[in-house]
């Protein structure tokens, strides 16, 4: 899985919101000015492409819709920034959160009790 591109992410969270959708569709959605539709439709292609959305023929039209969640998505998006920023390392994103005073020690023991019952 690769990094979507700020309008690929768009045309996700749209698809990830609203389900099936054909390309007239999905341009309903966006506000003025709307992107035109060979536009939408290079890129909606170019997410089926790369294993991001899939299609169901009616004609000569299309359906799309997400192979990829949006979960599965922010999983690799955070395992990216673990990997490139943390080094590898989910101690050291733990440990900058403590330092900033993001999460507190007791929210800390919380997700430990947690993930010792096996609740995670």
């Amino acid at each position: 899985m690769r990094r979507l591109t700020r309008k690929e992410r768009i045309i996700m969270e749209y698809y990830w919101t609203y389900g099936k959708m054909f390309i007239k569709d999905l341009q309903e959605k966006y506000p003025e000015p709307k992107p035109s539709t060979n536009t939408l439709s290079n890129q909606v292609r170019t997410l089926q492409a790369d294993g991001f959305i899939d299609h169901k023929p009616y004609g000569t039209n299309f359906e799309y819709y997400p192979i990829v969640s949006r979960e599965e998505y922010s999983k690799f998006g955070l395992r990216g920034i673990i990997d490139e920023f943390f080094n590898s390392s989910y101690a050291h994103v733990v440990s900058s959160f403590l330092k900033d005073d993001k999460i507190t020690v007791d929210e800390l023991k919380k997700i430990i009790e947690i993930k010792e019952k096996g609740k995670l």
